[in-house]
């Protein structure tokens, strides 16, 4: 299952750890002969948590959320960009006919500007972090929530996710984003 603290963290090293562990464990039993269940052999998935959050129908859909609602503070704080630096350019071409004091106070102005852009863009990224973050938080839930079904209904022995190698054989990521396409969000 997707684990949000790894896979949009990027701390993966407690996850790779894990996974070394386990397959150490899943060599050493095969090695031994243990059988794995009544048919004598060991179902694996593998999910690629990069593609869920990436390709998946709930996906996209946060991600034309949250164009819709940054895009116009966005295209505002790119306005303001355009307009002081139309500002300073102004100030360049016409400083050396300006008398000292107009040049001084117009400075200070393209300064302050400059400060409140900064301020503007340090927010409007700080505010789209989170509600990014509140989104993928979201698809985490959902995407786990199909894989734990699809785990118990196809009696999975075990879904890795992000392996180093994976073959088309164990991979479901594909299964995986048809059943979010058709899966209704939580609380509809």
């Amino acid at each position: 299952m997707i684990n949000s603290t790894t896979a949009f963290t990027g701390h993966r090293v407690s996850a790779a750890r894990w996974l070394a562990a386990a397959l150490v464990g899943v060599a050493s039993l095969a090695a031994s002969g243990v059988a794995w269940s009544q048919e004598g052999a060991l179902k694996i998935g593998y999910v690629n948590s990069d593609r869920l959050t990436r390709d998946s129908a709930p996906a996209k859909a946060a991600m034309a959320k949250l164009e819709a609602e940054f895009g116009k503070r966005e295209k505002e704080l790119t306005d303001q960009a355009a307009r002081l630096k139309a500002a300073a350019d102004k100030l360049d071409k016409d400083a050396p006919t300006l008398p000292e004091a107009e040049r001084t106070r117009r400075q200070r102005e393209l300064v302050e500007q400059d400060r409140d852009l900064t301020r503007k863009r340090r927010e409007f990224q700080e505010d789209l972090n989170g509600r990014r973050n509140e989104e993928l938080a979201a698809i985490v839930e959902r995407a786990n929530r199909v894989i734990r079904q699809i785990f118990e209904q196809e009696k999975y022995d075990i879904i890795l996710q992000d392996a180093v190698m994976a073959g088309p054989r164990v991979d479901i990521t594909d299964k995986v984003l048809r059943a979010l396409a058709s899966a209704p969000a939580a609380g509809k």
